[in-house]
């Protein structure tokens, strides 16, 4: 199915509120249709081709090019087909997304994939703050599917998070985990501080030392099975997880015993010749 191509030729000057961008909804639009949807350029209702040109029409798989940092709600709620993006993308992509697949070759914005419930996103790139998380006043933040991150993230990753998985490239700021209560992160480059605060439940993996609170108590050293399954799903996406005992263990911490939780955070200690 040929895809649908939308190419930026002008940039907002203020934030361009666009969840009609959406697979879902292309799937059955003529090109007149898609054109004439509605965006918002600030308070000002416009139509789409007014910061767009469009090619193609009724197809879920769609291709967007340009600095789209100002354009929000890509892909809100999509529940199938693809958004391949070219370029650096702005808040709430793929919000609330129900399937499908999310390929960005740039940086993203803050609360990407949040609440989301299947589904994956891949950043080749950096992201901003709140990686998977719950809106503020939400309970619960992403409940399935996966989030790669080849590059650093902002606060608060996986906030609530209770299925699904997040991988994080490069290092995270403070608060990953954040009052998590199911579902894994994986660090592949550590975190700044308060990681896991107010963690119920769920797991959180890293392969760099972290500064742990108190309130985490180690619990042994083991090679848990699950992350071969785990290195596996990570090949796919260019990365691995260390898991041979020749080389090293994992330390593992219980907690947050301030709630008290019931979560644990997996930090690789590798042999000094490993």
């Amino acid at each position: 199915m040929k895809p649908i191509t939308l190419k930026l030729k002008r940039e907002p000057t203020v934030t361009l509120e666009a969840e009609v961008i959406c697979p879902d909804g292309f799937a059955e639009m003529s090109h007149e249709q898609i054109a004439a949807s509605v965006v918002y350029h600030g308070k000002r209702q416009v139509r789409l081709d007014e910061f767009f040109d469009i090619e193609g029409e009724r197809s879920e798989h769609l291709v967007l090019h340009g600095s789209l940092q100002r354009v929000r709600h890509l892909g809100r709620g999509m529940s199938c087909g693809s958004m391949t993006i070219h370029g650096d993308v702005g808040m709430h992509l793929g919000a609330l997304m129900k399937g499908g697949q999310i390929e960005v070759f740039g940086n993203v914005s803050d609360w990407i994939g949040a609440e989301m419930s299947a589904g994956e996103i891949h950043v080749h790139g950096s992201a901003g703050q709140q990686v998977g998380a719950a809106y503020r006043g939400s309970l619960a933040g992403m409940r399935g599917g996966l989030i790669v991150i080849d590059g650093s993230a902002g606060i608060e990753v996986g906030m609530r998070m209770r299925k699904g998985t997040i991988i994080i490239g490069g290092p995270a700021k403070d608060f990953a985990g954040l009052q998590m209560k199911g579902g894994t992160i994986i660090l592949r480059d550590g975190a700044e501080i308060r990681t896991g605060a107010w963690m119920h439940r769920g797991t959180i993996i890293s392969l760099k030392p972290l500064a742990l609170m108190p309130t985490f108590a180690e619990s042994g050293q083991y090679n848990p099975t699950f992350v071969s399954v785990f290195s596996r799903l990570l090949r796919r996406h260019g990365f691995e997880l260390p898991n041979d005992p020749a080389k090293g263990v994992y330390q593992r911490y219980a907690g947050d015993r301030s709630v008290p939780g019931k979560g644990e955070i997996l930090i690789w200690k590798g042999h000094p010749e490993g």
